[in-house]
């Protein structure tokens, strides 16, 4: 089963600029988040959606969740001395379009995968970060330049899975002001009123949980030149967090 952006569940805006930077001819796009939300699924989901007659797509990855077809899946297999540096060398002399790697787990494999980037081929892969901005300080930990991530990078995507209200018994809830004061100072809203929280009461389909399904939430970071500057720098990820901020 391949999922459409549309089915990911952001919302219009973020649509929008998610199939602007997925559609570039160069570059590189990291998915981020911890293990189990949904970092693959969206992977598949961007190579779907790019995914044409006259795009030449390779994939590297560990293992092959989905077959896709009109793309080129390679399987890690580290008892034959196939990792994933190893596999993107390979691919690279093949001379892909749109190339995804399974998950950056080391130095050799992200310095590839980023000059693959600065080369004309737009790379896809994954990290394990809590956020979108420490996906950007982990590459640089682990070795890279930080002109090379700085010039490279197009966006980084931190995702996370959640539960999503029952349908069938959801309801209005004005019983917790404290969190909708907490919601609107967090997405800079004048006042909480223009908050509207729910619940779900609990029902037959939901088994009386009040839940029914997962849906993933998303913070998405862009570069630009001014966070460029700062990762040259070597700046935090807090304070990369608030250029994105006010940008």
């Amino acid at each position: 089963l391949l999922f459409s952006l549309e089915s990911l569940g952001m919302s219009s805006s973020y649509l929008g600029v998610f199939r602007e930077f997925i559609r570039k001819p160069h570059g590189i796009v990291f998915i981020t988040g911890p293990t189990g939300s949904g970092k693959t699924t969206t992977l598949y989901a961007c190579l779907n959606e790019i995914n044409t007659p006259e795009r030449k797509i390779i994939t590297i990855e560990d293992p092959i969740e989905y077959e896709m077809e009109g793309i080129t899946q390679i399987q890690v297999s580290p008892e034959i001395g196939l990792d994933f540096a190893k596999g993107l060398r390979s691919t690279l002399r093949h001379d892909p379009n749109v190339v995804m790697v399974g998950e950056v787990r080391d130095l050799e494999t992200a310095e590839i995968a980023i000059r693959a980037s600065l080369t004309g081929h737009l790379v896809f892969s994954t990290l394990h970060t809590n956020d979108a901005a420490s996906g950007v300080t982990r590459l640089i930990d682990i070795g890279v330049e930080p002109y090379l991530v700085a010039s490279s990078l197009e966006a980084i995507i931190a995702q996370r899975l959640v539960r999503t209200i029952c349908p069938d018994c959801k309801k209005k809830d004005d019983g917790n002001a404290e969190l909708a004061a907490r919601i609107a100072e967090d997405l800079s809203l004048p006042s909480a009123a223009g908050v509207e929280m729910y619940r779900g009461s609990g029902c037959e389909r939901c088994n009386l949980t009040g839940f029914f399904g997962r849906t993933a939430i998303y913070e998405v970071l862009l570069l630009d030149g001014a966070t460029r500057s700062l990762i040259t720098k070597k700046s935090s990820s807090n304070e990369l967090k608030r250029q994105a901020m006010k940008a």
